[in-house]
């Protein structure tokens, strides 16, 4: 899998990218991450990428030509699958966009700044827009950390235990149960006997009758969520 992410800030992706699974999936070849600084592709002798909205007020709006020459070299070289635009109006990042994400070649992520984009670029580049949460941010940086570490560790290999993202929360619109780990007495704080038990099936149905209990207690609105009919990705 490739992802390629555009930005005007290069500097704040390249060490989280480098750290823990992100690193240990570009070392075994699984994924590979490429950043390109929009400002290279500018034509002024400032690398300006930004300007005064037409109209009038606040704040500055990321230029259609900077990001267009950069998709188009792009765009140029290989198909991608989704070009994401992360921007707080956008859809909302869910385990199941990731799920969907992974399954796919290559991705193209462009990170909002200011007061958005030219809404030119969203009209004729972008196949979809992306949110990771209902509040702004100084810029999409952070969410395409999000996404690129939320899909990566999902892709084949990545994980030492396959198994393990499978049972992760809202894989299945639960809430993971809770875990635990030696000692199994902790100062008469005791481990609950079914896990100690060695009854597997009983262990998985007390797992998911706990995932049922949590999820309906913090996040009831899973359970109606994954009681309607999914929508075509």
């Amino acid at each position: 899998m490739r992802i390629d992410i555009l930005t005007l800030l290069p500097e704040l992706l390249e060490s989280p990218l480098n750290y823990s699974i992100l690193k240990r999936a570009k070392e075994k070849g699984l994924l590979e991450i490429y950043i390109h600084n929009i400002r290279d592709y500018a034509r002024n002798k400032h690398k300006q990428a930004d300007d005064y909205a037409f109209g009038g007020g606040a704040g500055m709006v990321m230029m259609i030509e900077p990001i267009d020459l950069c998709i188009s070299k792009l765009t140029g070289e290989r198909q991608y699958d989704e070009i994401l635009y992360l921007t707080p109006d956008g859809e909302r990042f869910t385990q199941r966009m990731a799920n969907y994400l992974v399954t796919k070649k290559n991705i193209l992520m462009l990170c909002g700044h200011y007061k958005g984009v030219d809404q030119r670029v969203r009209d004729h580049f972008i196949t979809r827009e992306v949110s990771i949460g209902d509040y702004v941010l100084s810029g999409g940086e952070i969410a395409a950390l999000v996404i690129t570490d939320c899909t990566g560790r999902l892709i084949p290999g990545v994980l030492s235990d396959e198994t393990s993202a499978l049972m992760d929360s809202f894989q299945d619109n639960l809430l993971a149960p809770p875990v635990y780990t030696r000692p199994a007495n902790y100062k008469g704080w005791k481990v609950p006997d079914i896990l100690l038990s060695g009854h597997q099936l009983q262990v998985d149905e007390w797992r998911h009758q706990q995932s049922l209990e949590r999820t309906r207690k913090l996040r009831p609105d899973m359970l109606q969520e994954g009681s309607e009919k999914p929508e075509e990705e």
